[in-house]
């Protein structure tokens, strides 16, 4: 480390029972997507008693109300605008040992948020602007995981949102409006053998979320099933027609289809009249998501068809891949191994992930890198997901940020802004973005039958 970096150490360090506190705060108050309330009221204190007045999501004009805020650190010279984010949803997995009421923060969110407000912190310190222009824009964002499908739905049809995830929300209220550059870190677990404090890889899928609601016909299940048209009998169908396309996607496109039956509303006696499915398709491209989305939703119809039953098809814009830029990557490697040592960080710059994040929204229309900090043990998403050390989860990110910040902003920017012009993004505009989004859009019933049991078929947009 130089004499620069080793102040912005100390910086962070003066934060660190800050950063630790909100950690151990925001871990024992988890609330999912969009209901992010006590995450948003806890922060937005801090943040004020920082200095910061919180520009809030819910309170644009025009737009429903959400939690989620943002701040902005004017260095007050020209540049780049830097934009930050940290996450603030939680997961419904009622069976962690540590969930609270279903809920818990299993894929490590409250830690990304506690690094967020000890980096607003650590840039309140008299020397922590030193040498930089532009602005860093601190962004507390809902609704990463893309969950709960029927009740964002419902938010969507009421005017509150439109869209799913939290950054394609944000973005299409005009918070990055005007940003030119974004950055953040996820928690990560390492893994036996692997004892690095951070990493990242090239990229990882988009997906689509899906809502399919199949429509039957109740009746008596021992008594006249006849007259009924099992909506479940014809789900099961739909998910093994599309099973059975999996071998036709293509490795190159990372297809993954992954079905989740919502279950019926009915007791064990009546033939089911409803049968509902969340899923998602996820891909390499947007255009292969749409390409296989087709032959799925066209395996979907078939089974309806077959049963006699009606298939209602809903298809909304979830993530679009998330595309690394090299050069990026490459100065936050630097700067990590600056923080810990080479020996200590692993990036991997072909590495592809099948998961899914809305941050690759962002990569869409600007430079833009999601780093790791290890920190937690066991499975993300899963029961046995625990952090272990705070301080390499938080505090370590706060540092390794501060490390990337100065790197980009220092003397006139000249890296940020070498990096943003040499980027070609995947739509030269955010509007241009929306526009082929709002192409996946899908609402339909794919059939239709008349009065003499004659079926009209349609599974795709027009």
């Amino acid at each position: 480390m130089n004499e620069r970096q080793n102040k912005l150490v100390c910086n962070a360090d003066k934060h660190r029972e800050l950063i630790l506190e909100a950690e151990k705060w925001l871990w024992k108050h988890p609330q999912t997507g969009y209901t992010e309330w006590d995450a948003h009221n806890y922060l937005v204190e801090k943040y004020k008693e920082l200095g910061y007045e919180p520009v809030l999501a819910g309170k644009i004009p025009g737009f429903g109300d959400i939690p989620g805020f943002y701040v902005d650190v004017d260095t007050g010279k020209e540049g780049p605008v830097l934009a930050v984010f940290g996450e603030l949803d939680a997961l419904d997995i009622a069976n962690h040992p540590e969930s609270v009421n279903g809920m818990t923060h299993c894929c490590g969110h409250h830690g990304q948020s506690a690094a967020l407000l000890g980096l607003a912190a650590a840039l309140k310190e008299p020397d922590a602007l030193d040498g930089l222009c532009g602005k860093i824009r601190l962004i507390a964002v809902p609704a990463e995981e893309m969950i709960q499908l029927a009740f964002r739905e419902d938010l969507r049809k009421q005017g509150v949102i439109s869209y799913m995830g939290g950054k394609v929300e944000f973005m299409h209220r005009g918070i990055l409006d005007g940003v030119d550059i974004a950055m953040m870190v996820h928690g990560t677990s390492a893994g036996e053998g692997e004892p690095y404090d951070f990493s990242c890889g090239y990229g990882n899928n988009g997906c689509m979320a899906k809502t399919i609601r199949y429509k039957g016909k109740s009746s008596h299940a021992g008594g006249a099933p006849h007259l009924g048209i099992n909506a479940q009998y014809a789900a099961m169908l739909g998910l093994q027609a599309c099973n059975d396309l999996r071998e036709t996607f293509q490795e190159k496109d990372t297809i993954r289809f992954h079905p989740i039956m919502m279950g019926v509303n009915c007791a064990v006696n009546i033939i089911p009249d409803e049968m509902k499915i969340e899923s998602y398709v996820r891909g390499r491209t947007i255009e292969a998501m749409k390409r296989e989305n087709r032959k799925v939703n066209r395996a979907l119809t078939g089974a309806a068809l077959a049963m006699g039953a009606g298939v209602e098809l809903t298809d909304r814009p979830g993530y679009s891949p998330e595309v690394h830029d090299k050069a990026f990557m490459e100065l936050v490697q630097k700067c990590c191994e600056d923080l810990v040592g080479p020996e200590r960080v692993k990036f991997d710059y072909n590495e592809w992930s099948t998961g899914s994040s809305d941050f690759g929204d962002i990569t869409c229309v600007m430079p833009g890198v999601q780093f790791n900090a290890a920190g937690i043990t066991g499975t993300l998403h899963g029961i046995n997901f625990c952090v272990d050390s705070p301080e390499r989860l938080c505090v370590n990110s706060v540092k390794a940020q501060l490390f990337v910040i100065d790197a980009l902003l220092a003397n006139d920017a000249v890296s940020a802004k070498k990096i943003i012009a040499d980027y070609k993004p995947e739509y030269p505009s955010i509007a241009a973005y929306f526009e082929a989004i709002n192409d996946l859009i899908l609402d339909k019933d794919a059939v239709v039958y008349d009065e003499d049991g004659n079926a009209t078929v349609d599974f795709q947009n027009n």
